[in-house]
């Protein structure tokens, strides 16, 4: 058994098919739909976002993620002994996105099962590997955001069909003798259900309610720089470091403005942010390890430097997780 667990691989996959905004606001005017890149821009920092090809699925896109921080860690498939995927968008009701990803990454055997928490799913499914590989559960795992929230998306609606992408990110997650992970904090709260949902189910063959996202943007907005502040302050007392000594703000890529007033609180300059969602939307549980792996593969974030990793989603959820790399 292991005192602390670290990340010793980062990857990431986005689907080939690349959106600007001026290519997704042309097939929006086919439908009627007007809005321009200047107005997404403008409200959400978003220039372009993936959508991956009919018949793609999360856990295509979390393997080709997994194998880029497998290559990265030194490990082999074989190595893992856990696998732990968030998404909202799995493949199907069930089995589990992880345990189909795991099948083909040619593996068996070891635990593998999905955690839903929309966009916080990654800082909640990191927080449960640390802990199972601290109690000698497991020893490296595979902790995976992979999401197709284009197959979830209103495109009637151009206040949030604008804002979502595909992808997947992925880290290894090791047993240390040396602190990787030092602090996590999570919470939820239900009553906010209704400001970011999508509100469909399937019951006796047939779609009952609305399959599609809904969200309520300006409620949303209020909420989560509020709930982000406390996590991180809470993360970082637990730690018993201050902001001060955090290298690098890794942020749910949600919204630029989210993200200016997080850190803005935290009295961070943006230049210690990392920003990924003009490249790539929300992509929700792979938002994070995306930045993650964008950033590191760049050569911005290097190791032994401190991250903060923190994200807020529908439920409502959200947390934080404060990491040495």
């Amino acid at each position: 058994m292991s005192p602390y667990s670290r990340i010793t691989g980062t990857g990431s996959y986005l689907p080939p098919r690349r959106l600007s905004n001026a290519e997704l606001a042309a097939e929006l005017a086919a439908q009627g739909v007007e809005t321009s890149d200047d107005w997404i821009v403008e409200r959400t920092g978003i220039r372009a976002r993936h959508f991956a090809e009919p018949g793609v699925c999360s856990s295509d896109l979390g393997v080709e993620a997994a194998k880029n921080a497998l290559q990265a860690a030194g490990l082999q498939p074989g190595d893992i002994d856990l696998i732990i995927v968030a998404t909202s968008t799995p493949d199907m009701v069930f089995p589990s996105a992880a345990c189909i990803l795991q099948h083909k990454l040619g593996i068996a055997g070891c635990a593998a099962f999905d955690v839903q928490a929309v966009c916080s799913g990654f800082v909640y499914a990191l927080t449960i590997a640390d802990a199972l590989i601290k109690t000698g559960s497991a020893s490296k795992a595979l902790v995976i955001g992979a999401e197709v929230f284009s197959r979830i998306l209103d495109f009637s609606d151009r206040t949030t069909c604008v804002l979502f992408g595909d992808g997947a990110g992925a880290v290894v997650l090791e047993a240390s003798q040396a602190p990787g992970i030092l602090a996590s904090d999570l919470h939820a709260d239900g009553k906010h259900v209704g400001i970011l949902c999508v509100p469909g189910t399937v019951s006796g063959g047939k779609v009952l309610g609305d399959p599609l996202l809904k969200m309520d943007g300006q409620a949303v907005f209020k909420l989560a720089v509020g709930v982000l502040e406390d996590a991180a302050r809470a993360t970082l007392a637990k730690a018993g470091l201050q902001e001060s000594d955090i290298d690098w703000l890794v942020p749910h890529q949600a919204n630029i403005r989210i993200m200016q007033g997080t850190a803005k609180k935290l009295k961070m300059s943006m230049d210690k942010v990392i920003v990924t969602v003009d490249q790539h939307g929300n992509t929700s549980a792979a938002s994070i390890p995306l930045a993650l792996d964008a950033a590191v593969r760049s050569g911005k974030i290097k190791k032994g430097e401190t991250l903060l990793l923190e994200g807020v989603g529908g439920g409502f959820t959200w947390g934080a997780v404060l990491l040495n790399l």
